[in-house]
C-alpha cells in the first residue's frame, strides 16, 4: 500500500467528502477516521497562529503555509500573526544601526522604529506572497489599536506600545469572507502613530479577542522546555507553578511563550499549543493528532474518563478490533457491549477515544470484573492503562465491592507488575463468570485483586 503523509490524507479526505463517493486510492482508513473526529468540533472555529520571524524566512515556511491551506479548505477560520525580531536584528546588521530592542518589550527609540517599520513590512508582504501561491485571499490589517508602554520605572520606553484594543468587527468582516487576516507586531493609536507591539501579546490579544479555540506559537524551539526537558502536556496551573518556582529553567527564548500561555488560557482559550515550525507538515500534526509534536499547555481538562454512551460503541469495536484478530481480547458483538453499556467507560483525549475499560459487577459476591482494556497504539507508554485500572478499583472501592478479578491470555504480567493484581485460579470466579470462562476455551489466566476500604 503506497505511503500517505499526513497532508496527503487530508487533501484525500477532502476529495472524498467533494466526490461523496468511494475514491480508488487504498488511502489508510483509521488514520482518516482519526482525522476526521477532529473536523466537527474544528469547523468554522478560529485559529489563531503566532508565527515568529525566522520562521518566515526558513525553508519550511512554504510547506507550513500549504499546511494553513489544509486547514482553511476544512473550513478553518485562520489568523496569522508574526513576529519580526530575527529580521529587525538581520537589518541593523545590514544597515549598521544600532538598535535598542528586538522583541517589542524594551525600549524603542526612533531609529529603532524605522527598522522595525522597514522589517515588519517586508516580513508582512513575504507571508502575503506565501499566501497567495497557495491561492488563499489575504489583507494586512491595522486592527491592533495600541496606546504608549509609558515609563516604567524611571525609564521612558518610547515607541514601544501595549495593546489597547483590537478591531473584532474588521477581523470579523474579513474572516466572514474567507480571507486570512496577517497582522504585524505593530499597533496604531487614534493619531496616527506608530508602536511597536510584542507579537506574542498580540496574538494573545487577538485570540482572545475573537474566542478563538486554538492559539498556535510557531517557532524554532520543539516547544517549552524545563532544565531541557520538552512538556509535551501541562495544565496552566501546573504552568504557573513551574514560572513560579522554577523560571531559570526554561530558556529565555521559549520564556515569553510560556508567560504568554498562562495569560491566554486564563483568558479563556482553551488550547494554547508551541510547536516548531521547521518540522514538514508539524502544524497538521500538532492538530489532528492525540499527540502532536510539540507543548500543550490547556485550561481545562485535556484528558478525562468517562461513561460510554451509544454513541461510543464503534468507538469500542473500532478500539479493540487489533486485540480481537491477535485473541487477546474476546470479540464482542455491538449487542453484547449495547447490553451491558452502563460498564463500559470511555479515556478522551481532547475529547477523542483513546482508551476504553469495563467493569461487570457481580453483586452477590461482591466482586467486580475488569474487562476490555485496552489502550490505543499510538497513545501507549503514557501510563493511560495504569490509570483506567485505578479508575475501575476506585469504583469497585464505592460500589461496596471487596475483590477485583479479571482474566488475560496476553497482558498477564502487566496486571500483575502494573496494577497489582496476582494470580489465582478458576475458583476465585463468580459462578455465573465461571460457567462462561469455562465455555469460552480460551484458558485465560484468572488474575484477583483484593480491593481495600
Amino acid at each position: 500500500m503506497e505511503k500517505f503523509s499526513l497532508s496527503c490524507l487530508i487533501r484525500q479526505q477532502n476529495r472524498l467528502l467533494i466526490l461523496g463517493r468511494k475514491h480508488d486510492y487504498q488511502v489508510k482508513l483509521t488514520d482518516l477516521r482519526g482525522i476526521l473526529q477532529y473536523i466537527p468540533q474544528f469547523r468554522e472555529k478560529i485559529f489563531i497562529l503566532a508565527i515568529d520571524g525566522a520562521i518566515v524566512t526558513d525553508e519550511n515556511f512554504a510547506t507550513l503555509l500549504l499546511d494553513v491551506a489544509v486547514l482553511r479548505s476544512l473550513n478553518i477560520r485562520v489568523v496569522l500573526v508574526h513576529g519580526a525580531s530575527a529580521q529587525i536584528k538581520a537589518l541593523a546588521e545590514e544597515t549598521s544601526v544600532r538598535v535598542s530592542d528586538l522583541d517589542g518589550t524594551g525600549i524603542t527609540d526612533a531609529d529603532t522604529l524605522k527598522v522595525a517599520l522597514t522589517a515588519a513590512n517586508r516580513l508582512t508582504h513575504e507571508i502575503l506572497e506565501g499566501l497567495s501561491a497557495n491561492d488563499l485571499r489575504a489583507a494586512c490589517t491595522n486592527v491592533v489599536i495600541a496606546h504608549p508602554m509609558g515609563i516604567i520605572q524611571g525609564v521612558d520606553h518610547q515607541f514601544t506600545g501595549k495593546v489597547e484594543r483590537v478591531d473584532v468587527e474588521l477581523l470579523q468582516s474579513l474572516l466572514n469572507q474567507g480571507v486570512v487576516p496577517v497582522i504585524p507586531p505593530l499597533g496604531f493609536d487614534g493619531d496616527g502613530r506608530t508602536y511597536r507591539v510584542n507579537s506574542d501579546g498580540v496574538a494573545v490579544a487577538v485570540a482572545e479577542a475573537l474566542k478563538a479555540i486554538k492559539l498556535i506559537f510557531i517557532t524554532s524551539s520543539d516547544g517549552i522546555l524545563v532544565q531541557g526537558r520538552l512538556i509535551r502536556q501541562m495544565l496552566v496551573a501546573d504552568l504557573e507553578s513551574v514560572l513560579a518556582l522554577q523560571k531559570a529553567d526554561i530558556p529565555t527564548e521559549l520564556l515569553s511563550k510560556a508567560l504568554h500561555a498562562v495569560v491566554a488560557c486564563k483568558a479563556g482559550i482553551p488550547r494554547v499549543h508551541v510547536i516548531n515550525g521547521r518540522v514538514e507538515e508539524g502544524l497538521l500534526a500538532e492538530v489532528f493528532s492525540n499527540d502532536g509534536i510539540g507543548t500543550l499547555i490547556y485550561a481545562n481538562e485535556y484528558q478525562q474518563i468517562r461513561r460510554a454512551l451509544k454513541k461510543d460503541v464503534r468507538a469500542i469495536q473500532m478500539l479493540t478490533k487489533k486485540a480481537v484478530e491477535s485473541a487477546e481480547l474476546v470479540k464482542r458483538t455491538r449487542a453484547t457491549i449495547e447490553k451491558s453499556l452502563g460498564d463500559y467507560f470511555i479515556f478522551e483525549i481532547d475529547r477523542n477515544p483513546v482508551a476504553c475499560v469495563a467493569l461487570h459487577v457481580y453483586a452477590e459476591q461482591k466482586v467486580g470484573e475488569l474487562a476490555c482494556l485496552y489502550v490505543s497504539a499510538s497513545n501507549e507508554n503514557q501510563g493511560i492503562g495504569r490509570k483506567l485500572i485505578q479508575f475501575v478499583e476506585n469504583k469497585a472501592r464505592e460500589m461496596g465491592l471487596n475483590e477485583l478479578i479479571t482474566l488475560s491470555t496476553q497482558a498477564f504480567t502487566y496486571f500483575q507488575s502494573k496494577g497489582g493484581f496476582s494470580e489465582g485460579t478458576p475458583e476465585n470466579l463468580p459462578p455465573a463468570r465461571r460457567e462462561k470462562y469455562e465455555q469460552s476455551g480460551r484458558n485465560s489466566k484468572v488474575l484477583v485483586k483484593k480491593i481495600k476500604p
